[in-house]
């Protein structure tokens, strides 16, 4: 077995075990902070969630990156509302990290380090997984 079938073997499940760390961060961070954290901190994990699942639906091989070719500019156009979607969740959760660390109410610091990871470690997860699935 070369290193690309193993890859397509075991991919899929180390990508769902950074997927269920990331949102272990978040988990830990809500129980064990000392206030209720507000919804609006759930927004960026869950939209990392979704903007991974979006670019999960498109299938490496239907993609053509042909400059001249007219192509299939719908898959291009929804990866590209994916990757917007997840990049703007990781700035989301950048955000309330820096707005926990300055405001003196408020989820402590941690609750916004666990959404930072939370977000980074479910793309990764959601990046690994497109890359190790193909047909």
């Amino acid at each position: 077995m070369d290193l690309v079938e193993l890859w397509a073997i075991f991919g899929p499940g180390f990508s769902g075990a950074i997927f269920g760390t990331g949102w272990w961060f978040w988990v830990d961070a809500v129980v064990c902070s000392s206030i209720q954290v507000p919804f609006l901190h759930y927004l960026p994990g869950i939209f990392a969630s979704l903007g991974a699942l979006m670019f999960n639906c498109v299938r490496k091989e239907d993609i053509d990156y042909s400059p001249y070719d007219e192509g299939e500019w719908r898959l291009k156009l929804w990866l590209f509302i994916a990757y917007v979607v997840a990049f703007v969740s990781l700035a989301a959760s950048v955000g309330l990290l820096i707005q926990d660390s300055v405001a003196k109410t408020g989820p402590s610091t941690w609750t916004g380090v666990a959404g930072v990871f939370q977000c980074v470690f479910v793309l990764i997860s959601g990046l690994m997984y497109w890359t190790s699935h193909s047909e």
